[in-house]
């Protein structure tokens, strides 16, 4: 069976099909820590014990993951509120997750 030719990289690295790169790992890493100590906090985003409270009433009267069916444990806004603290407390907005479905899938959709 036939291989894929290895790519060279901008950099100068020759790595299979599917390897990324150590250098643009590097690069990414920068990038998401620059871009985490830009971000507020959790508390500063509305994650506070109001919340707390509310997301453990919603998960127990909504304990499955909409995409799976499996016991879910985090509750997500399907619209992201990006600050919007009417959008952030509609409960018509929020949903249960499971965490693998969470990181995953739902970043995902967000990203594009």
């Amino acid at each position: 069976m036939p291989y894929r030719a290895p790519s060279i990289r901008a950099c100068g690295c020759v790595l299979t099909s599917g390897v990324r790169c150590q250098h643009i790992v590097a690069r990414d890493r920068e990038r998401k820590a620059a871009f985490d100590e830009k971000r507020p906090s959790s508390r500063e985003r509305g994650y506070d014990s109001k919340w707390e409270a509310a997301r453990k009433g919603y998960l127990a009267k909504h304990p499955s993951c909409v995409m799976c069916g499996q016991p879910a444990n985090i509750v997500d806004h399907i619209v992201p509120h990006r600050s919007d603290m009417k959008l952030f407390w509609d409960k018509t907005n929020w949903q249960s997750l499971c965490t693998h479905h969470h990181n995953s899938a739902k970043q995902s959709q967000e990203k594009r």
